[in-house]
């Protein structure tokens, strides 16, 4: 079993210049301990090297690394880290982003959503107290924005930000669901995880955090991804209504 009950998941493609920075602040933080596992996509630019050489010099017992042959997608990334997880016995499983738009000193806050107050999944919402962005393009913020609302209205769910990427799982909702049955690489991955949490009956809540826009490295995001949320939602809903979204058997 591992020393601490929480692992964060943080997902790269080409982060030299995040990925040390992101894991000296998590392993740095003094409210919680909290473990983390990256899972690199055959970086280029030596991401992997990296936190290796930090696994052996400094954190041999916190900090793991799964590595892939390339790139593979978001979602894919996070459901080979959830198992990994669940096969290392923790409890709390995060995901967070490798550039600092989340803010590694709110990993305790979701912990606590948690852990303290009985919710199974907890969301680092950047809508649920307004807009809380900081240097995104105003284009950006309102296609995020409203993209959130239409799967509000879709999907008849109560979250305000469907496509967070900053959320804790109890480990009882991952092995719930059928994470082999998840579809979606992209933002619509965010969106089928939360909305799946919520159609299994698992209490999720919204804790208002603030998102900062990257400022080293180069930004992920692409037109398709957008495209894949929109039509995904159509299929969840689909999906919900012919009864198809059921407990891992």
């Amino acid at each position: 079993m591992p020393q601490s009950d929480s692992i964060v998941i943080i997902p790269t493609y080409n982060e030299k210049e995040n990925i040390e920075a992101i894991i000296k602040a998590v392993t740095g933080l003094e409210e919680h301990q909290f473990d983390i596992l990256v899972i690199d996509d055959g970086s280029p630019d030596g991401t992997a090297d990296i936190v290796k050489r930090l696994i052996a010099e400094e954190l041999p017992d916190r900090l793991h690394i799964v590595e892939r042959s390339g790139k593979l997608g978001l979602g894919t990334a996070y459901i080979a880290g959830f198992k990994w997880a669940l096969e290392h016995g923790y409890e709390y499983v995060f995901e967070m982003d490798a550039d600092f738009s989340h803010d590694p000193k709110d990993l305790p806050r979701l912990y606590n959503a948690c852990a303290v107050e009985g919710n199974d999944v907890s969301v680092g919402s950047r809508y649920i107290t307004g807009v809380n962005v900081v240097n995104w393009p105003i284009g950006r913020v309102l296609m995020s924005y409203y993209a959130s609302a239409y799967v509000r209205t879709v999907l008849g769910v109560k979250l305000r930000d469907t496509t967070a990427g900053f959320v804790c799982y109890r480990r009882k909702v991952l092995e719930t669901i059928d994470l082999d049955a998840i579809r979606f690489k992209g933002y619509a991955f965010q969106i089928e995880m939360k909305f799946t949490s919520y159609k299994l009956g698992f209490k999720v809540k919204e804790v208002p955090v603030i998102f900062v826009n990257r400022e080293l490295g180069t930004s992920k995001m692409s037109g398709g991804i957008f495209g894949e949320a929109l039509f995904g939602v159509m299929r969840l809903r689909w999906a919900a209504l012919t009864g198809q979204i059921k407990p891992k058997k």
